[in-house]
């Protein structure tokens, strides 16, 4: 089995270890050491990354006892290897895990809520709770979280005696038995984890709740912490500051800003709509009131444009129809009729034409492939 280093120093950034196996996988390699700084994947937090032997590790897992590194490259089984995880990550990791100790501790003790989820993403960590909280219990929770940040109090490991653990009042997601790991962050958290962790709650940086929403009878809850939390910020930040010179607004004055623009565009929109519709009832003049086809191509139509033309033409003609090249090749449609369900004839189009779509009694849309010349001749000929 792997001697595993990351629990005895999770702050071991190199190391020297021999190769005790190498096979290939996938268009990698799995490489097991002697010993190991490489956390594998477990309990929430991602496996490490690095470097061994100056091949590329791109991952680490556990299994059965022993820590598989996934490599690009193999490594001789029984050589002897300089090793290098890749720290900025692995701190992050260690910033962001401890961090999730603080806010759900909190929120365990404050409002009685379980963490029945947790993961560490790409972009944020999620906790799922088992119950609901309000923007404001969330806000509280996040200033209780940094206070216990402020206070640099040391985060504490320990595997207690099966006595002991009986006597523990502490956070777990299922029943434990054997050597259980405790975490405990005093004020905050007691919680049985087999993650890394940063050694004092300073070390951690600023813990910040970035949103939440509703999720299976619970909350979920996006946060970061550390390095990860400044970036995010740093990002959001330079945003912020781009959209404020773009509304020529105020920095804390870019939200009502944002509705302003949001309502002169509805009335602008609105005030097209209208324009547009009285455009089309003039072009829809060009055929005789009681015409039995209006066959119309036209481009540069949306949907919504594509409809009112349509409703224009069914005042003057038995069936109308209108496409709009749709930039893939085809053609996007709407038929309509004021005397006849157009849904039959609509089957008929897309059947002759590989189109697809649907509607209701008054109009269908739908794409369709073809020459314009043969779109219109077999409109004329549906009856």
């Amino acid at each position: 089995m792997t001697e595993k280093e990351y629990y005895t120093d999770p702050y071991l950034r190199r190391f020297t270890a021999t190769v005790t196996g190498c096979e290939p996988v996938g268009d990698g390699w799995r490489i097991t050491l002697d010993r190991t700084a490489f956390y594998p994947e477990g309990g929430g937090q991602p496996g490490d990354s690095g470097w061994i032997g100056g091949v590329r590790v791109t991952d680490t897992h556990e299994k059965g006892g022993e820590v598989v590194h996934t490599a690009a490259g193999p490594l001789e089984p029984g050589q002897t290897v300089d090793a290098e995880i890749d720290w900025d990550r692995r701190f992050s990791l260690m910033q962001n895990h401890s961090g999730e100790h603080i806010v759900s501790g909190i929120i365990h003790r404050m409002f009685g809520l379980e963490n029945v989820g947790f993961h560490m993403g790409s972009d944020a960590v999620t906790i799922d709770l088992s119950g609901e909280l309000d923007a404001e219990q969330l806000a509280q929770v996040e200033r209780e979280a940094n206070r216990a940040v402020w206070e640099n109090a040391e985060i504490q490991i320990a595997y207690p005696s099966a006595e002991a653990l009986a006597q523990l009042d502490y956070r777990s997601k299922k029943e434990l038995t054997g050597a259980v790991r405790i975490v405990t962050i005093p004020g905050s958290d007691v919680c049985a984890c087999c993650g890394t962790h940063v050694r004092r709650t300073g070390e951690i940086g600023a813990i910040k709740l970035l949103t939440a929403q509703r999720n299976k009878g619970g909350v979920r809850v996006w946060m970061l912490c550390g390095a990860r939390a400044l970036a995010d910020y740093a990002a959001k930040n330079t945003d912020l500051y781009a959209i404020s010179g773009l509304l020529s607004a105020k920095i804390h004055e870019t939200v009502p800003a944002v509705e302003r623009l949001l309502a002169e565009n509805t009335q602008l929109e609105q005030r097209a709509a209208q324009l547009e519709k009285r455009l089309f009832a003039l072009k829809a003049e060009r055929f005789q009131e009681g015409s039995a086809r209006a066959i119309v191509f036209e481009e540069g139509l949306d949907h919504a444009a594509l409809r009112r033309y349509c409703q224009a033409l069914c005042a003057r003609a038995e069936l109308a129809a209108v496409f709009s090249p749709d930039g893939q090749g085809g053609w996007r449609y709407v038929l309509g009729s004021m005397k006849k369900d157009p849904r039959p004839l609509g089957k008929l189009l897309n059947q002759a034409f590989s189109g697809r779509g649907g509607g209701n009694r008054e109009l269908v849309q739908g794409t369709v492939l073809g020459e314009a010349s043969k779109i219109a001749a077999f409109c004329e000929s549906l009856s």
